[in-house]
């Protein structure tokens, strides 16, 4: 027998009215996220990932629809919830006067913490490298951001929900960030956390959904997703090269010149694509990885219809 999903929302629509003018933020969103993983809501910025956030914590209210989390009401039993969920906003607003330290008891003494909060708060800063004794106006927007993690993680929530998490954080740190989910997950919490950068979550998460002008385009499995392979490759020649020398080699399309260089858009070994080149001088060559838009495009071509899979 399924799991029941941790949150669930059926048709869940949000319209912004600015006195005679509309916009929808989001349309009919039917999603599920199971018990254990983690999920990434992937999409541009602008797509309603942040709405979704908010209907789901009941900052704002559904135009239309309906969302649960553990089962439960998000808008009538949100009280509650919170008290099993963990939170780390996109924009986030903390304190400026106090240290960190003192924004950690502060918020342990609002969730009755019986000491294992803060325990566990030194830990995960320890993790962090974040320094308790200084003043949330003298940190860095990284170090905002680590704070920021720490008070949403230090009571060990059920469910983190994290928007936008690891930006201002250095690699070295996000690689951290991403042990940290690990962990959460193998303790059997849930992670939903959103991004516009496919590359945050392919190492972590078990399934995204995409997110496009309000709507769900599809939720996949990560490896799914990423299975198209392709880069964008330009060759940097010291004379001009005419691109019919490398339309016909396999994997080669969307072929541009210019001036000297040739940009191409590749699938599979580059072996093919430097032989044919090999008669003229290469200056170098640059490759670089494919946006989420073009994951996207490449993955569902110009469907739009919205069709998910599990």
């Amino acid at each position: 027998m399924a799991a029941n999903p941790v949150i669930q929302t059926d048709n869940l629509t949000k319209v912004y009215k600015s006195g005679r003018e509309s916009v929808l933020a989001l349309k009919n969103l039917n999603l599920s996220v199971q018990p254990g993983e983690i999920f990434g809501f992937l999409g541009p910025n602008g797509a309603g990932k942040t709405t979704t956030i908010r209907v789901l914590l009941d900052l704002i209210r559904p135009t239309k629809g309906h969302a649960s989390i553990f089962g439960q009401d998000a808008n009538l039993n949100s009280v509650a919830l919170h008290h099993r969920i963990g939170f780390l906003p996109g924009e986030l607003n903390l304190w400026k006067n106090l240290t960190g330290k003192q924004v950690v008891h502060y918020v342990a003494s609002v969730r009755g913490d019986d000491g294992s909060m803060v325990k566990h708060a030194h830990e995960l800063a320890e993790q962090l490298s974040l320094d308790f004794s200084k003043k949330v106006r003298a940190y860095s927007s990284g170090n905002r951001r680590k704070l920021g993690l720490v008070v949403s993680m230090m009571h060990k929530p059920d469910l983190l929900i994290l928007d936008e998490p690891t930006g201002g954080l250095d690699p070295l740190l996000q690689q951290t960030f991403n042990h940290m989910m690990l962990e959460a997950r193998a303790a059997g919490r849930t992670v939903f956390l959103s991004s516009h950068v496919l590359g945050e979550v392919q190492a972590i998460c078990d399934r995204v959904g995409i997110l496009r002008n309000g709507e769900l385009k599809a939720v996949e499995r990560v490896d799914n997703l990423t299975h198209t392979n392709f880069h964008w490759v330009t060759l940097n020649f010291r004379e001009a090269v005419a691109p019919e020398v490398v339309e016909q080699v396999p994997g080669v399309s969307e072929v541009v010149r210019e001036d000297h260089s040739l940009r191409v858009r590749l699938s599979g070994d580059f072996d093919p694509l430097l032989r044919a080149v090999e008669k003229h001088y290469i200056v170098s060559v640059q490759t670089k990885e494919p946006t989420l838009e073009e994951i996207f495009l490449a993955f569902y071509g110009n469907n739009s219809s919205g069709e998910q899979t599990s």
